[in-house]
């Protein structure tokens, strides 16, 4: 069902969004795929042309206004349309609200996870409404659960994500676009160990003990669920934000 559709993946160098990418690719999607890490970039390119796809690696700051100017064009210019925005990227830094540069932190934070989505939500838009296609962000259950402190940044970033979420969806339904969001849980990826966080911190988490099924899911899961929201199958389905935690607001 995704055959012949043109996907725009942020963050797609690493993580759950080169796990979307490679899924998006199998499915016959021609995929253009965002990230800083050149690569990485290059990596996922190359497992994705094994399946034949066709997919354009474009090395990019999200949280850059000059950068993500070009995004979207480079993407129809290679494509000649946009179906689906994945909003993927996004960062943790830990802060405590005591800190002399919290600001600094919280800026950077919602310049990647947030501003970036509504500036590209804002460019990818009008394309969008000539397909009729749809946005796909990735939130988190720290929206609206914080069990470790120091990460009110990025929690706070995520709760601003669900609701962009619902005020895109709302704005956008009777172009025929349809805005939905993602909540995961635990996911086994690179984010951790990409925060400010130390070694020693990074050796000592554990996500998975706070699910209620006691472990951490895989970046392919959610990018199944990603699929599952940008496809006709889930074409009822709009202003909603899907939680996928193993049960971590249930602990």
């Amino acid at each position: 069902m995704l055959a012949n559709k043109v996907v725009l993946v942020t963050g797609g160098s690493s993580g759950i969004g080169a796990a979307a990418v490679k899924l998006f690719a199998k499915e016959g999607a021609s995929v253009a795929f965002v990230g800083r890490n050149e690569a990485k970039l290059k990596e996922v390119e190359s497992r994705c042309q094994q399946h034949g796809a066709n997919v354009l690696a474009i090395r990019a700051d999200v949280s850059k206004d000059e950068e993500v100017n070009t995004i979207v064009q480079q993407t129809v210019d290679k494509f000649g349309k946009l179906d689906v925005l994945v909003n993927n990227a996004g960062i943790v830094r830990y802060a405590s609200i005591l800190e002399p540069n919290l600001m600094k932190k919280f800026d950077e934070v919602m310049n990647t996870n947030l501003r970036s989505v509504v500036h590209l939500t804002n460019q990818a838009a009008p394309h969008l409404v000539k397909t009729k296609g749809n946005i796909v962000n990735i939130s988190s259950v720290v929206s609206t659960s914080i069990k470790v402190p120091g990460i009110m940044c990025y929690s706070v970033s995520k709760a601003g994500l669900d609701h962009f979420t619902r005020a895109a969806a709302l704005e956008l339904a009777p172009s025929g676009v349809r805005v939905n969001a993602i909540n995961p849980g635990p996911v086994i990826t690179d984010i951790i160990s990409n925060s400010d966080l130390s070694e020693e911190q990074v050796r000592n988490a554990n996500p998975a003990a706070m699910t209620v099924t006691g472990r951490s899911s895989d970046a392919d899961e959610i990018g199944d669920l990603i699929l599952y929201l940008a496809s006709d199958k889930a074409r009822s389905v709009t202003g909603s934000c899907y939680v996928i935690d193993n049960g971590y607001l249930l602990k």
